[in-house]
Order: structure tokens, then C-alpha cells, then sequence
């Protein structure tokens, strides 16, 4: 997950690199058996981790203790496979971010900062990631603290999770080969405008591609004036993977930064910067060990301090992305819904993301749209159609 600025485009086909041949990336697409096999280890490393984490919110937990559960959950469910092929890298995709109502994305206290503890009624968004060999899926959700079949959410954040459910579950399923990505993001859009809510601007979806937690492909919700003509075009296509991401509000949908202390980082493989302090070095030198390209969290460095003193310069520089923390309004409530999906030529597959706990909800607001409807209703793979036999078939002659 992203805020998009005109400043972030992506870079044309022509701009991009790679140093691996045309074989080596046939071998890491969805064509190749035991990569599908790779994301869906992955999916279902993140799957249990999501649901244990869910399970552990309640009120009086503080935040920092779930990230900490969550990421540890992550570290030893991956470390538990693939035991035997020790340069096979694996672990962390998206470290545990847990952000309250009006809070967007990237929640990820230090242990040093001042406890967080959750209420009962508030709105919870964890987000999450792992990989396996570089096969990423990620996955987020969104509850609210006490809530449950006879003690009911109120009405109106009932609607924004059930509308950006909804538009996830949409999304998905226009994940058709030939599909442009910007009838993704219109669909999007139409659905929050349903359900009464409004998609936060200019959040984006990302291709996943090995190693790379934002590929090149994207599909923006909400696009802001300065953006609707600058986002590269694009069509779905087979054999390609996608972690869906939506982000809905009760508010006005202008995510904005308040100073909070950024905690999740990832090394930017494009810059190239010669840091001229010592703890700066190492801050580098370590998060690549820990995480390669992946996105981390500053917690899960033995020595906070100098993790803090180490970022600085890499940010700075542009050799570490940073991940605000993004706010809506104080008052509002957001729900995160994300999935991660595979193209197949037999249709789609939905191997990361949890269902939605209809149950616990009071739901005033609907779809109207017929289209939007019909496509939620779609199955991800279609049935196969049933051979018909003819009755005039000839008989097989034996050889």
C-alpha cells in the first residue's frame, strides 16, 4: 500500500531493468508449478497469522504486543518450511501494522515509544505479509474491538465495512485478462459511492512480482485531479499476481501526515548513495540481511536507538522508501480490506485475505448497481462446461 503522488509514477517499460534473462523469468512466473505452489505457502502462512492476530484483539491489548505477536508468528511459520535449502530466502513481506479508526495505514509502534492500548468499539486494521523464496502475498482486515453477533457495530461503520469488502470482492473478480486498470479503479469508486462512503485518494494496488512488493502494474482507488491523467495505463494479464487493496472511509478520503514517527521502511533498489556515517552503514548493512527488498519495521532491531540514527541518513538519500502513517480526519473511521490474487488460465485465485464477519454487522446500505451486483456474484473460476455426447458419434475401431 501506497499514497501515490505525481512525484511516484511508475517508470515506462523502457525505463525499467532487470539482470535476469528472458528463461529466468518464465521460471518465476505463475507458468512454473512450484512458484504457485511458493505464493500459496506464503498465503497460508499469512492467512493463520492474520486470524491468531485477530483473535488476540481485544480491549486493554496494547498495539505494539500485536505487531510483536504477528511478526514473530510470521518469522517462525516461515522458518519451519524449506528447511533443508538453507539460501532459500523467506520471512516477512509486510511487517504487522495495526491502525485504529481514523488512522490509514502503517501503525507499527517501537517497543520505546508510549503503549497504545485498544478500546472497546474501536475500528482495527491489521495488515500483514510474508514471502516464500521471494513469492509474496499479502493480506489485511479490519474488526472492531468487542464486537460480535449480539453486541452489534453501529450502522454506519456496518456500511463502510461492507462496502469496502464488497469493492474488494469486486475488484477481484475483475481481475480478467484484457481488463484495463482503470475500470478496476472506476468500479472501486462506484461501490463506495453505494454504500455512502468515500475511497481514500490516490491509495494504490500493486502487481506483486518476485522480490517486489510494488510491481509495475498498478491500480489506483480514488485518483486526485493531478493524477486522473498521469496513471499509466493498463491491462490484466495471465499468469500475473496482485495484492488488492482497498481503503474506505466515513470521512472526506484525504489521507494525511501528522508527524508520526515512520517506523516501516524498504530499500530502494534504484538509488545508489555512498553514506557517510559509520551507523548509517550498518543500519543498511543490516536491514538488507534481515529483509532484502521487503518491507521492515525499526522493532526488529536489537538496538532501537541506532536504528533511529541509521535511517536517517538512508531516508534522506532515498535509499530507504518510507511507509507513513497516514490519517483520515479525528472522528472518521477507515476499514482496510486486502487480498492477494492469482491470474490462472482457468480463472482466479484468491489464495490471501479472510472473509468478512457479516454476522457481527447492522447493514442499512446495499448495491443498486445491476453490473456491480452481477459481478460480485461471479465465480473466480468459471464451471466447466460439460461435454455433450453425440449420439451419432461413430463406434472406435479396434487395432
Amino acid at each position: 500500500l501506497v499514497l501515490l503522488s505525481s512525484k511516484q509514477m511508475p517508470r515506462k517499460d523502457s525505463e525499467s531493468s532487470s539482470s535476469s534473462s528472458g528463461d529466468d523469468e518464465a521460471d518465476h512466473t505463475l507458468a512454473n508449478d512450484l512458484v504457485v505452489t511458493k505464493y500459496g505457502m506464503a498465503a497460508d502462512i499469512v492467512n493463520a497469522t492474520l486470524k491468531a492476530v485477530i483473535a488476540e484483539i481485544k480491549e486493554g491489548i496494547e498495539v505494539g504486543y500485536l505487531c510483536d505477536f504477528g511478526d514473530k508468528l510470521l518469522i517462525d511459520k516461515t522458518t519451519k518450511i524449506f528447511k533443508k535449502e538453507k539460501d532459500l530466502q523467506k520471512g516477512i513481506a509486510m511487517p504487522t501494522c495495526i491502525s485504529i479508526d481514523n488512522t490509514i495505514c502503517h501503525f507499527s509502534p517501537l517497543r520505546s515509544d508510549p503503549p497504545v492500548k485498544l478500546e472497546k468499539g474501536q475500528l482495527v486494521k491489521i495488515d500483514l505479509g510474508a514471502h516464500v523464496d521471494g513469492f509474496i502475498a499479502t493480506a489485511a482486515h479490519s474488526v472492531v474491538v468487542g464486537a460480535s453477533k449480539d453486541n452489534k457495530v453501529d450502522e454506519k461503520r456496518s456500511n463502510l465495512l461492507k462496502g469496502a469488502y464488497d469493492a474488494l470482492e469486486i475488484a477481484i473478480r475483475s481481475l480478467r485478462p484484457g481488463t484495463k486498470n482503470m475500470d478496476i479503479t472506476a468500479s472501486i469508486g462506484k461501490v463506495a459511492e453505494e454504500y455512502g462512503v468515500k475511497a481514500i485518494e490516490n491509495m494504490v494496488s500493486h502487481q506483486l512480482e518476485r522480490n517486489k512488493i510494488d510491481g509495475e502494474k498498478q491500480i489506483v482507488q480514488n485518483p486526485g485531479e493531478k493524477l486522473k491523467g498521469e496513471v499509466e495505463k493498463s491491462n490484466v494479464e495471465v499468469h500475473e499476481v496482485y495484492a488488492i487493496d482497498v481503503l474506505f472511509t466515513t470521512g472526506e478520503g484525504k489521507a494525511r501526515d501528522l508527524d508520526t514517527r515512520t517506523t516501516v521502511f524498504k530499500k530502494s533498489d534504484e538509488v545508489v548513495y555512498q553514506l557517510k556515517m559509520k551507523a548509517s552503514r550498518v543500519f543498511l548493512s543490516d536491514a538488507v540481511s534481515k529483509s532484502g527488498s521487503m518491507p521492515f519495521t525499526l522493532r526488529a532491531f536489537d538496538d532501537e536507538v541506532r536504528a533511529k540514527m541509521g535511517v536517517v541518513e538512508c531516508e534522506r538519500h532515498g535509499l530507504m522508501r518510507p511507509y507513513q502513517v497516514l490519517y483520515e480526519k479525528e472522528g472518521e473511521s477507515v476499514a482496510q480490506f486486502k487480498a492477494t490474487v492469482l491470474v490462472l488460465p482457468n480463472g482466479l485465485l484468491k489464495i490471501a485475505g479472510i472473509p468478512l464477519d457479516v454476522d457481527s454487522l447492522n447493514i442499512s446500505a446495499k448495491l443498486e448497481d445491476t453490473v456491480l451486483i452481477s459481478k460480485l456474484n461471479e465465480a473466480l473460476k468459471p464451471k466447466k462446461k460439460k461435454e455433450t455426447k453425440k449420439d451419432d458419434k461413430e463406434p472406435e475401431t479396434k487395432k
